[in-house]
């Protein structure tokens, strides 16, 4: 159960869009995880031993949805480029009939936002993102894990700015993820993800609570080889509040794109995914790119 810190979003959350037209959902229209981060085997975890993931993105939006749904009447550009590495560890340690696991992301964010004729930049750390999960085999191919999260406000952050790589609150998430494997028929995986975010005090501003889903599906064509589709779910479920007023603005977004997974043995997996948003409210409407490896240590 692969889990991102917001390296992408971490550069959408950190738009200050002081316009008046802007309407945003959420602080600056981003969220504290990165939509459609995982991939293939998001919800099997590998046998007990300590994991090296990497992942790495490129998003790109130049465009802003209101709450209806249309572009908004600014010039915006967002550029965000992420490498982030994760340490995971899988402890030989069962509770509650699962094997738990820890893990560790350190997102490095890289930066570029304007809105009308107004340019910041920014790179370094983002937010730190902590795992505590358990996981389960039920099976040769069905796999889940469960498990919290706990996004922490580590990077830079100046309220006013346009580019700010963290988003300085704290975000606990819950998180339950699916997956089924086989290597010569069909693949399908999902991590469900629950956020609660915590107020920006720098800004009064406390973003509202997300429902959201990573999802892919694929089918073998290899022994080594998974071909198919993947993407992200997004729905705000409660407005934002600022000075402890609810203001609405829920977000709402839904991704697609191809995804195609190698396996390249002894635990060792690289996935490549690009995905297009679609049906977007009061977000960046952009598109990513995706490469997530992992090879035991």
């Amino acid at each position: 159960m692969t889990h991102l810190s917001k390296g992408m979003s971490a550069g959408i959350a950190g738009l200050a869009l002081s316009l008046a037209t802007a309407a945003q959902a959420t602080e600056g229209g981003g969220s504290s995880y990165p939509m459609g981060a995982e991939n293939y085997l998001m919800g099997a975890l590998p046998p007990p031993g300590l994991y090296s993931l990497l992942y790495a993105n490129h998003y790109a939006a130049d465009d802003f949805r209101d709450d209806d749904g249309d572009s908004l009447p600014i010039d915006f550009r967002l550029r965000a480029d992420v490498l982030a590495p994760r340490l995971l560890w899988v402890t030989e340690r069962r509770l509650l009939g699962g094997q738990l696991a820890f893990a560790a992301l350190l997102p490095l964010v890289d930066l570029d936002v304007s809105v009308n004729g107004m340019q910041d930049s920014d790179r370094g750390l983002g937010d730190i993102d902590l795992t505590a999960a358990l996981a389960y085999h039920h099976g040769p191919t069905l796999h889940s894990a469960v498990g919290i999260d706990v996004i922490a406000p580590t990077g830079e952050y100046e309220a006013g700015r346009l580019a700010n790589i963290g988003r300085n609150y704290w975000t606990v998430q819950g998180v339950y993820a699916a997956s089924r494997v086989d290597p010569d028929g069909l693949n399908w995986d999902f991590k469900l993800m629950y956020d609660y975010n915590f107020e920006n005090e720098d800004t009064d501003y406390r973003s509202g609570q997300e429902l959201h889903a990573d999802y892919a599906l694929g089918y073998g064509v290899h022994p080594n080889w998974v071909v198919g589709i993947g993407g992200y779910a997004y729905k705000q479920i409660t407005g934002d509040r600022l000075n402890g007023v609810d203001i609405g603005n829920e977000g709402q977004a839904f991704a697609i794109g191809p995804s195609i997974k190698l396996d390249a043995g002894e635990g060792a997996f690289v996935s490549l995914k690009y995905e297009r948003e679609f049906f977007l409210e009061n977000r960046p409407d952009g598109d990513a790119w995706w490469i997530k490896a992992a090879w035991p240590l």
